[in-house]
């Protein structure tokens, strides 16, 4: 399956496929240098059937974790691609997951002001959000994504067979970011998370959740406007991130709560559950605060949230941030 992210000429494909890693030598250019940037609880063998296709290959793998989304992990990336004497004309491929594939992005961006990139994730969560969009970030001075750039990949390659070797709590990880595109943009998702095994059918779930994204970005690519819904479930979700150690999707997850209405929280929380998803969090409430204060998305005393009224629905709301705390406190804390 192609599914064609129509961004003029930033354009680009998304190749959903088994098996298609071990066609990326067809699918992508990688006749010149490439830098495969990859993680190290990414299985070894997608790096390297990557490698196999390229004409000059180099691995470079990052500590696994949030915590490698910073500085000194990129300008690390960024000398062994001047050390390998990278030129304009060369390539960075990420293969692995959100971490790698932001940070990988961020560092094509700026290597000589920006060249071609190509993402190959291969956890839930970057196949159903991350992958696409050509958001690219580091975390700085604590807050998650405060310096970044906007840098569409050449093309995506996503192989669901790649999922296979993911633990369980990955695999709920990423279907958090698949339940909120389902709650602001198709219930028809969301029923099904409902109703149906969603783990045992990765494929439509992907590609459900990539049509509620590629429509959002298609019409805004930049977030002046209708992106921010994506950002459902974030404000209070990366305050949660910042303080805790959870995964990413599990405090989006945790952030959503206080932005449904009553009635769809009383059947989002049987989801979560049933996803093995935090509906509560051990955590000070007021550190969650000061982490959300700093948020990127404040604007004049006041934020813009995003709220469910019923899924598949969605309404986006400036409030004052002395609005926040009550929300915040939504949020079960133990």
């Amino acid at each position: 399956m192609i599914i064609r992210m129509d961004l003029g000429a930033a354009s680009y494909d998304i190749v959903m496929e088994r098996g298609c890693l071990s066609r990326a030598g067809q699918l992508l250019n990688l006749k010149r240098k490439v830098m495969i940037v990859t993680g190290e609880l990414v299985p070894r063998i997608y790096a390297e059937k990557i490698a196999e296709q390229c004409q000059e290959p180099y691995i470079h793998t990052i500590p696994s974790g949030e915590s490698s989304k910073c500085f000194p992990v990129m300008e690390e990336l960024l000398a062994a691609m001047l050390e390998a004497s990278f030129t304009r004309h060369d390539c960075v491929c990420a293969v692995g997951g959100g971490v790698v594939g932001d940070l990988a992005g961020f560092a094509a961006s700026c290597y000589m002001r920006g060249i071609d990139f190509y993402n190959v994730p291969t956890t839930v969560l970057s196949q159903v959000d991350s992958s696409i969009g050509g958001k690219t970030a580091v975390n700085f001075r604590g807050i998650k994504n405060m310096v970044g750039a906007f840098w569409q990949p050449k093309k995506v390659l996503i192989d669901p067979d790649t999922l296979k070797t993911l633990p369980s709590r990955q695999v709920s990880n990423g279907l958090a970011e698949a339940l909120k595109a389902g709650l602001i943009a198709d219930e028809e998702l969301f029923s099904a998370f409902e109703t149906e095994d969603i783990a045992s059918a990765p494929e439509q779930v992907i590609e459900a959740a990539l049509a509620v994204k590629k429509r959002v970005v298609e019409a805004d690519e930049r977030e002046s406007g209708l992106r921010k819904i994506l950002n459902f479930g974030h404000t209070i979700g990366h305050g949660i991130e910042s303080v805790t150690g959870l995964l990413h999707g599990e405090c989006v997850a945790l952030g959503m709560i206080p932005m449904c209405s009553q009635e769809v929280r009383t059947r989002l929380i049987p989801v979560l559950e049933k996803l093995g998803l935090p509906v509560s969090v051990q955590a000070d409430p007021d550190e969650v605060l000061t982490a959300v204060l700093h948020d990127k998305k404040m604007f004049s005393g006041k934020i813009t949230v995003v709220k469910v009224p019923a899924p598949g629905n969605f309404v986006m709301e400036s409030i004052m941030l002395e609005e926040l705390p009550e929300l915040i406190k939504m949020v079960v804390f133990k």
